[in-house]
């Protein structure tokens, strides 16, 4: 199975990020990085059920303004966005549990944007 995932030439720009339409996970972090080779299975895991969500790799370090306009301060980072606005971040997952959380809000976001807000099911009394 294939993902939606793109490595840009050149770092894009805040205001590129933000113009994003629909589901965005931007993915933080250095080719290097221990933490974020370890984390790949689990980010690769989670998006398997979430096609539709575009996936970013963005190489952070010193100098990149793109990571600190975000305040990454760990790799990986993980920041889910709709329609460029953010929505979770996940730092460091050790599993895809976090990060299969954060793609449900996805869901959740379109849920109450297709329906208007949603409504409270309670249980009625016998």
């Amino acid at each position: 199975m294939t993902t939606k995932q793109t490595v840009p030439p050149a770092e894009p720009s805040r205001a590129q990020i933000n113009a994003l339409a629909g589901p965005v996970m931007l993915e933080f972090g250095t080719a290097w990085c221990g933490h974020c080779r370890a984390a790949q299975a689990h980010i690769a895991s989670a998006l398997a059920d979430h096609p539709n969500v575009r996936h970013i790799r963005i190489t952070d370090g010193n100098g990149r303004p793109l990571g600190r306009s975000f305040g990454v301060k760990l790799w990986p980072t993980l920041i889910f966005l709709s329609d460029g606005n953010e929505i979770a971040r996940v730092v460091r997952p050790r599993d895809d549990t976090a990060i299969r959380h954060a793609l449900a809000q996805f869901d959740e976001k379109r849920l109450t944007s297709d329906c208007g807000t949603m409504p409270r099911i309670t249980k009625q009394a016998d």
